[in-house]
């Protein structure tokens, strides 16, 4: 199923019912010659069952943790799993860390901006998944695990939290470009934790029987919830009408709470003015860098990832040069998938919210250098976060494109003309012939 499909069967109105409808368009430049940058460690591409790259990853990191029995007692941050493998029947559970106490930051990607990659692994490692199988259905059915995890999602604050596992759980790391690094699982015998204090706000929206999955994102969006809070609640099927609530991968509940919000956000600010002149905005973080381009043109966007030799989706340091994709969409979006993956909607969202607070629209051009010490994929949120940094900060602003071309060249390494082969709104901006040119 593809992920188009898949949004439109489990949030089939509202803002993702645009992206079935207009035309795309999509870089035409020339592709990565790198399988792996297209797979990213989720297709397998190459034939093999597990991803060797990952798996090199699993063996360099290690994370001592002293746990000598199946039974952990710890305060859950809170934290909750969903996964993918075999779907519709799914392995489902809570992540508790083996101690008690403040834990917030072990499942709170907004908490993570400026921390170093092995803070964030070290951050992930210490949760221990308990696991059971359960139905994608048995979201709407409930039942006394689901309730309970349900409830946990709700949380606002760590809670005192026991599993039993039926065995010591298994210290394998697994890592994606899509989701946050996970730690050591388990399946789990059973599972209780003392009072949890509830957001009201996520209790309000799971109670209405009534209210759209794709409505309940926004409502709670706009009233201040954190977005990794309402990814964990959508993962759980805790919104929706009554009959249609489904379990969600957590992967999946990652992207498409991205993109619902990203959606709206984008409707929003069709109905303002452009911005005034051209903008250069930069960050840097993990060895990643930065450049956004912000336009004086109605909305258009464009991503473009460059993957330097040496890095987890460009793993050969003697390869030519940096393996390029990224996606583009008009003013009326597109209609399939961005080859990019889920950072694609990650950092639309994080576009979309600036611009919206300065009640303002432009065409958005964000490039990103990944450079070889990103040692490790760490989930999406480290693009959405780190954009909503980058623009939160005043950019340089110009009066003519080349000038505003020019300073953001200053500020990567990959040369222009590079660039300009893989984008697509470059090539418009030098190439294609404006209707004003005709009034000049």
């Amino acid at each position: 199923m593809s992920s188009v499909q898949w949004l439109r069967d489990v949030i089939p109105s509202g803002p993702l019912g645009e992206i079935t409808k207009s035309t795309d368009i999509k870089v035409t430049g020339a592709p990565s010659g790198s399988l792996c940058l297209h797979c990213k460690g989720g297709r397998m591409l190459c034939g093999k069952i597990s991803c060797p790259l990952i798996a090199k990853a699993q063996s360099l990191i290690s994370v001592n943790l002293k746990i000598n029995s199946p039974h952990i007692v710890g305060s859950a941050p809170p934290g909750v799993f969903v996964g993918r493998v075999g779907y519709p029947k799914v392995y489902i559970g809570p992540m508790i860390p083996p101690f008690k106490g403040e834990t917030t930051v072990l499942d709170t990607p907004e908490m993570w901006l400026g921390k170093g990659i092995q803070d964030i692994v070290d951050y992930r490692y210490s949760l221990i998944r308990g696991k059971t199988l359960a139905n994608i259905h048995d979201a709407s059915a409930g039942g006394r695990l689901i309730d309970s995890l349900q409830e946990l999602a709700m949380g606002k604050s760590p809670v005192d939290s026991e599993v039993h596992l039926e065995r010591l759980p298994s210290k394998t790391l697994t890592l994606g470009s899509e989701i946050q690094p996970f730690g050591p699982s388990a399946p789990m015998k059973s599972f209780q934790t003392s009072h949890v204090s509830v957001d009201r706000k996520i209790e309000q929206a799971y109670y209405d029987r009534h209210l759209k999955a794709a409505d309940a994102v926004l409502e709670l969006h706009d009233d201040g919830v954190m977005v990794s809070r309402i990814q964990r609640a959508f993962s759980l099927g805790m919104f929706g009408t009554e009959k249609r609530r489904r379990l969600v991968p957590t992967r999946w509940s990652i992207i498409a709470v991205d993109s619902i919000i990203a959606g709206d956000l984008v409707d929003a600010l069709k109905n303002h003015g452009t911005i005034d002149e051209y903008r250069v905005y930069s960050f840097k973080y993990l060895d990643n860098i930065y450049v956004a381009i912000l336009l004086p043109q109605n909305w258009s966007f464009e991503w473009i990832e460059a993957w330097f030799p040496g890095t987890a989706w460009n793993p050969d340091k003697w390869s030519a040069g940096a393996a390029m994709m990224g996606d583009f969409e008009p003013y009326y979006g597109r209609t399939t998938y961005p080859e990019v993956g889920g950072c694609y909607f990650s950092c639309k969202l994080a576009v979309a919210e600036q611009l919206n607070k300065e009640r303002r629209q432009a065409s958005a051009l964000v490039l990103r250098e990944i450079h070889p010490g990103y040692i490790l994929p760490i989930g999406v949120w480290n693009v959405r976060e780190s954009v909503r940094e980058m623009m939160r900060r005043e950019p340089q602003k110009f009066g003519t494109f080349q000038a505003a071309l020019e300073c953001a060249m200053g500020k990567l390494t990959i040369p222009l003309e590079k660039w300009v082969t893989g984008s697509e709104m470059l090539r418009r901006e030098f190439f294609q012939t404006k209707i004003t040119e005709f009034f000049k």
